[in-house]
């Protein structure tokens, strides 16, 4: 992989950290604050910049050539993703039952990918 190519995936993937967690929590105040159909816009562009993440992800470790630490760290952002569409599909049905788990799954997850991503955390 070419070092543009990697330089590209690589500042899409970490530019769009903050920007995800953004709308994630514009998404869930605009749906919780009775503003529907705003918050169903803000969450499908919240689902495009999944798609951002998850192939920037990939491309970015495969240029690193897949060391166990990158490969744990997106295994986990996945799981932080479903806690997200979790809290905010659930949110928006209604039923939240479970609320509490999703929330500290996704607090937990969120965590552990911003400390492996800037190695705080390595093995």
């Amino acid at each position: 992989m070419s070092q543009q190519l990697f330089t590209i995936f690589y500042q899409s993937h970490i530019g769009s950290w903050a920007i995800l967690v953004l709308l994630f929590f514009v998404s869930y105040f605009l749906v919780k604050g009775g503003i529907r159909k705003g918050g169903k816009i803000v969450h499908m562009i919240l689902r495009l910049f999944y798609v951002i993440q998850i192939v920037s992800g990939v491309g970015v470790l495969m240029a690193y050539e897949f060391p166990a630490v990158f490969i744990i760290k997106g295994i986990i952002a996945i799981v932080m993703i479903y806690a997200m569409e979790m809290i905010l599909v659930r949110t928006q049905k209604g039923t939240m039952e479970k609320g509490g788990l999703y929330w500290a799954i996704l607090l937990i997850s969120l965590l552990l990918v911003v400390l492996l991503g800037f190695e705080v955390i390595s093995f």
